[in-house]
């Protein structure tokens, strides 16, 4: 007799969990397959660390099939789902088509970043959703201060040594907390000019900063950021980005070559292709995470609306916490309905606390709803995330220690360019490659019942620059700037396409209540909440925090760029015909989520 065949769709939290309480509780007698773009489970909660020069990338990634045993990876992303002939259909790296046959069906595809109509942000800013995204950020404001240092222009230098973060939930309050140590450290080796300093603004249009949290940890964040140096400015949004600055919504225009956008997530558009009921870009799932009508089908995560059973009429936030135990319900009762363990599980909570890391020995905390700040908060956080990660907790420990007696490196590898991180993409885990096909549209959702390499183009599609073989879209001008992302001068192969953001929405951060999980790509705690905002990010906007785990217009400088790896000396034109056409993920909007699980 055959093994019942499981596909698990997304290796974010909420997948990656799902798989492996699946490969212990069926011990062999179930075949799962695991789809997902890359070969490792991120953890999302660590990623400003690694912008900031404290870990090495490879510490935030746990490889699938070294702590998955007895599950199968397949590498490849989902473009379409035939819920009647019990198929996925994928897309490999290469650009070939797949498709994967089942009897239950796990969708943890989690989230993308969030974008709203400002002018100009999709093309100049970038976002901070995977680990391309944090490895160009290192680069590009590595960059920046090597450049500023050797200018003689007091204006461009003060413009390349302003960064500013959008959305001050979890992931932008880190990023800022980080990203202002890092370039004080960098100045102390390179002077800048005479009473220049590096300059990090953090905006939000939410009242205060971490507004989904206690205004006890608000404060404590706040005072923090605020005596590192860091420009809190609340009540703001920006309503327009240029290659040389923004400007926000108060009328000021601030010179900048970086903009970051962390705003919050929406759900990743794959389920809106189902033909099932949505909340908010969400698949509609029963408090055992079934979909109504298809038993045989599970979600979880981001992408899964699940039912609050604490809060009656409400469904758990995207987040990180809740998308980690989300995987250990799912598992379970997938097992269940095979009939290899007993009864399934309706999915509960229970709040533990939350932890932000705001860099060095300090952080914000409050676990079992004590409030703490200082060097216990900050060992209360490290010691957190060491107990969270599924594997290289020895490696992390060791790169803290040495971050705390030896000076950082300061370099630039050049590994990605800014081109090859859009703002819009379905894909944010993957970095787009030179040479590979341009932006492009996705096709229309596929009906059940219908293959979906034979849908047609959506009337809503948004291009999709990290993704191979889609049936081309529009492209826009290559205005890029040097040293900025999708700007005049940057790299040649790409520009940032898609539509633009604005500047702020709920949930970009993770927000919701501790001890919740998601399936994108942070630890259980890097989720951003459902709800959207303007410019600002809400009560999220941020991948990067961790709930305590529990229960079931400027003219351009004009001196010489070329020291700048992101300026191309020309832009070559992709040959007709050097890409595989492939079918492509139905668009969709999403909320807002915290959830490091990457999708």
């Amino acid at each position: 007799m055959s093994r019942p065949r499981v596909v698990i769709v997304g290796a974010g939290f909420a997948g990656y969990q799902t798989a492996r309480t699946l490969s212990r509780i069926t011990r062999g007698r179930a075949e799962i397959t695991l789809l997902n773009p890359t070969d490792y489970f991120l953890y999302l909660p660590l990623l400003p660390q690694v912008a900031a020069g404290v870990l090495e990338p490879r510490r935030v990634t746990v490889s699938l099939a070294g702590t998955l045993p007895r599950v199968r990876l397949v590498l490849g992303e989902a473009d379409g789902i035939d819920l009647e002939g019990h198929t996925v259909h994928y897309t490999d790296p290469e650009g070939d088509g797949g498709t994967l046959a089942y009897d239950r069906l796990v969708l943890a595809v989690g989230s993308v970043n969030k974008l709203l109509p400002v002018p100009g942000v999709a093309e100049h800013a970038h976002g901070f959703r995977g680990l391309p995204e944090a490895l160009y950020l290192r680069d590009h404001v590595t960059r920046q201060v090597e450049l500023a240092a050797a200018s003689d222009d007091p204006k461009s230098c003060a413009s390349r040594c302003t960064f500013v973060v959008v959305g001050a939930g979890y992931t932008g309050t880190e990023v800022a907390a980080h990203g202002q140590l890092f370039t004080d450290a960098l100045v102390r080796k390179q002077p800048l000019r005479q009473g220049i300093r590096p300059r990090w603004l953090l905006l939000d249009i939410a009242p205060r900063v971490l507004p989904e949290l206690d205004e006890r940890l608000s404060r404590t964040a706040d005072r923090v950021l605020r005596g590192r140096g860091v420009e809190v400015r609340t009540g703001t949004s920006v309503e327009e980005a240029t290659p040389t600055g923004v400007r926000l919504s108060d009328g000021e225009y601030i010179d900048t070559r970086t903009l970051v956008w962390c705003v919050g997530v929406r759900p990743d558009p794959l389920v809106e292709g189902l033909g099932r009921p949505l909340e908010r870009g969400r698949l509609l799932v029963d408090p055992y995470l079934q979909v109504p009508g298809h038993p045989e089908v599970f979600a979880c995560g981001d992408a899964a609306a699940v039912p609050d059973l604490e809060r009656p009429g409400q469904y758990t936030p995207m987040t990180a916490q809740h998308a980690w135990r989300h995987g250990k319900v799912a598992g379970r009762n997938v097992a269940a309905s095979l009939g290899i363990v007993g009864e399934r599980r309706v999915y509960r909570h229970r709040d533990l606390g939350f932890t932000v890391d705001l860099g060095g020995a300090k952080a914000a905390a409050n676990p079992l709803g004590v409030p703490l700040s200082g060097p216990l908060a900050g060992a209360v956080t490290r010691g957190y995330h060491l107990a969270a990660m599924p594997g290289n907790r020895v490696r992390v420990a060791a790169d803290w220690l040495l971050d705390a007696v030896l000076p950082r490196q300061a370099v630039q590898l050049g590994l990605v360019r800014s081109w090859s991180v859009p703002l819009e993409s379905a894909s944010p885990e993957l970095a787009r490659v030179a040479g590979g096909p341009p932006p492009q549209s996705r096709p229309a959702p596929v009906a059940p019942g219908t293959p979906a390499a034979t849908q047609g183009a959506d009337t809503h599609a948004v291009p999709d620059p990290g993704r191979p073989g889609a049936a081309p879209g529009p492209r826009k001008s290559a205005v890029l700037d040097p040293g900025r992302p999708g700007a005049p001068g940057d790299d040649g192969p790409g520009h940032a396409d898609g539509t633009g953001s604005s500047a702020g929405g709920p949930g970009a951060d993770g927000s919701g209540p501790a001890g919740s999980g998601r399936g994108g790509h942070a630890t259980p705690g890097a989720e951003e909440s459902a709800s959207g905002r303007s410019a600002g990010s809400g009560p999220g906007g941020s991948t990067a925090y961790t709930p305590m785990a529990s229960g079931s217009g400027e003219p351009a400088s004009t001196e010489p760029e070329a020291s700048d790896p992101d300026k191309p000396t020309h832009a070559e034109p992709e040959a007709p015909g050097s890409h595989k056409p492939r079918p492509a993920r139905p668009t969709g909007h999403r909320p807002d989520n915290p959830s490091e699980g990457a999708s």
